[in-house]
């Protein structure tokens, strides 16, 4: 018989990616995710369900991970499911479903996506701050004047 597994999960991470490394020197990523449900009940009132799952990844996708998101962002993971089973410190057998990511893709805008490296980013912003319009101006002389507001090449529609 034939079987399956794939999952395939648009969601927001519930929490910052967490990169640790086993003994074997594998690095591993955790990191939590949700999705939310809109739908009407019975009685026609709209509701919203928010599901959250674990999610895991192995290796230098996990590290690429860990890097471009945190929490709130959103992300589109293909994994599958993982049963994960252990005995608690009082004896009782636990389990639970995690996905075991695959692959990541960006969701949104390329602004959302890219700002979890805020450190980068400030630094820049500052050094562009700290240097004068004017000193700006004189240092790149072969730059284009600004256009007018009356240039019809701004005023056409994009074509596509």
């Amino acid at each position: 018989m034939a079987s399956l597994n794939k999952v395939l999960l648009i969601g927001n991470l519930t929490r910052d990616p967490e990169v640790r490394m086993l003994p074997s020197g594998r690095s591993v990523c955790k990191f939590g995710l949700a999705m939310n449900r809109n739908f009407k009940d019975a009685e026609g009132n709209r509701r919203e369900e928010t599901t959250f799952v674990d999610v895991e990844s192995f290796g230098p996708r996990g590290e690429a991970l860990a890097r471009f998101f945190t929490k709130g962002k959103p992300i589109f993971v293909e994994g599958r499911l993982k049963l994960d089973q252990w005995e608690s410190q009082t004896g009782e057998k636990r389990s639970r479903l995690l996905v075991e990511l695959d692959n990541w893709e960006f969701v949104g805008s390329r602004q959302d996506s890219y700002e979890s490296q805020p450190h980068q980013q400030s630094q820049a912003a500052s050094q562009e701050q700290s240097v004068p319009a004017q000193e700006q101006a004189e240092s790149s002389p072969e730059s284009d004047p600004p256009a007018s507001a009356d240039d019809p090449d701004l005023n056409e529609d994009v074509p596509f």
